[in-house]
């Protein structure tokens, strides 16, 4: 049957066969879900299916969309320029609706394509589809996201003397970039979108909406359980993205080159819009026969692991144990990038207390809107959300910390969508560090 819709509105007459999420039950470990709301949904996947690759110019436009399985070409089947010339190549995530409800111990996570009761808007958002480089060819520094060999696209910490060695950064995402470095080489792509600051850096909203289609699309809370592209016997997507690039030892990828990114920008463009999963094997200087396994989330690359992303639109105020004992979480409001600051939380809302330990995350703030930032430690890499979060405490006063996501190649288990650092200033800048490159349409 199709949507009902009655004259003058527009919403469902029968709303809850238009919704599909997950349960979560906090006191159990597992991290396998149930599945919620209307079962042919799930199937289908109305929102997540929407997501795709495409060009994106400087003023936001869509100048072409990808092909669905093969990136390297348009949707016509032409050869596409994925090198920066043509636009950004993003990955759109469509405007949809999501609502969280609570039942004593249970989260209920439900999304819908359409602005059902109850459900708050998730606006459009372009989520770059690799880890972000940036473009030097000229003195004005634009993040970008694009498949681009030369050096004026030279990734990591930008050192030209390995160009012609296996410790080449070109083509590779850029890091040694501070957060509010990373915040003003995106702007630098000029006026546009959202309040004339469409341009951001990797974004908190972009990173949640990425979390919250993944749980519901795979009803799993560990997104590093073994990949399939073997449906249930329903038609549901089972398993994960597997360990992601996150399998080096510390030692050889240090000596390899100091930590720095190694996995070319668009090595699952033979994937397109799917989800799956790219070998990329370490060259022997590595030390070690290894086959890295490189994923992407219908589209988007590397969302966990490889290098870290620094995230813009949040902040966290650390505590000393003599100046509060807290750690406290701060959110943009509204998630308007006029608000970003790396200084103060003026135009920030705060959402919650996070640990003040170490560990596997067993509770996530939640609420209203789906913060998936942690309330309790105490799980494992398994059980309960499986992410691990990371937190230092001043020796004295209060500190302003930004919050990188996702985990590097030494990660292990302990990476993941909501692996979380809140250990450092915005100022910080190393070579495992990177970010990615997001716009916010206007409204």
């Amino acid at each position: 049957m199709g949507l009902v819709i009655g004259v003058g509105n527009t919403k469902p007459t029968f709303p809850y066969d238009y919704y599909y999420g997950v349960k979560i039950n906090t006191n159990v470990a597992d991290t396998t879900l149930e599945r919620v709301g209307r079962a042919e949904l799930h199937a289908s996947l109305p929102v997540q299916s929407q997501m795709r690759r495409c060009l994106l110019n400087d003023n936001g436009e869509v100048v072409t969309y990808l092909h669905a399985t093969d990136s390297t070409k348009t949707d016509t089947g032409a050869t596409a320029d994925l090198t920066g010339a043509s636009g950004m190549v993003m990955v759109e995530i469509p405007e949809h609706y999501r609502k969280f409800e609570f039942d004593g111990n249970n989260i209920l996570a439900l999304i819908s394509a359409y602005p059902l009761p109850g459900f708050h808007k998730v606006r459009k958002v372009y989520r770059s589809a690799y880890e972000a480089t940036v473009d030097r060819t000229t003195s004005t520094i634009k993040l970008a996201s694009v498949v681009n060999t030369t050096a004026a696209f030279r990734g990591g910490n930008n050192t030209a003397g390995w160009d012609d060695t296996y410790r080449s950064l070109l083509g590779r995402p850029a890091t040694s970039i501070s957060l509010t470095n990373f915040r003003n080489y995106a702007r630098n792509r000029g006026a546009a979108g959202l309040n004339d600051k469409g341009w951001n850096c990797n974004l908190y909203e972009a990173q949640l909406n990425t979390y919250w289609l993944f749980v519901i699309e795979y009803a799993q809370l560990n997104c590093q359980t073994a990949f399939t592209a073997q449906l249930t016997e329903e038609g549901y997507r089972q398993g994960g993205l597997g360990d992601g690039v996150t399998t080096l030892e510390g030692g050889k990828w240090n000596s390899f080159n100091g930590y720095n990114p190694f996995v070319p920008c668009g090595i699952t463009n033979s994937l397109g819009n799917a989800t799956g999963v790219v070998d990329y094997e370490m060259p022997e200087e590595y030390g070690a026969a290894l086959t890295v396994h490189v994923p992407s989330y219908r589209g988007i690359e590397n969302p966990f692991g490889h290098v870290w992303s620094w995230t813009d639109g949040i902040l966290v105020q650390a505590q000393s144990d003599a100046d509060g004992a807290k750690h406290l979480f701060f959110r943009a409001a509204d998630d308007n990038p006029e608000n970003f600051n790396s200084s103060n939380y003026n135009g920030y809302v705060q959402r919650g207390e996070l640990p003040r330990n170490d560990g596997y995350v067993k509770k996530i703030l939640c609420g209203e809107y789906g913060d998936n930032m942690p309330q309790a430690i105490g799980g494992s890499s398994t059980t309960y959300f499986a992410d691990y979060f990371y937190q230092n405490i001043p020796a004295s006063g209060v500190a302003l910390r930004g919050v990188y996501f996702g985990g590097t190649a030494i990660g292990g288990a302990s990476a993941g969508l909501a692996c979380a650092i809140t250990n450092n200033a915005p100022s910080i800048a190393h070579t495992s560090i990177g970010s990615r490159l997001c716009f916010i349409p206007a409204a």
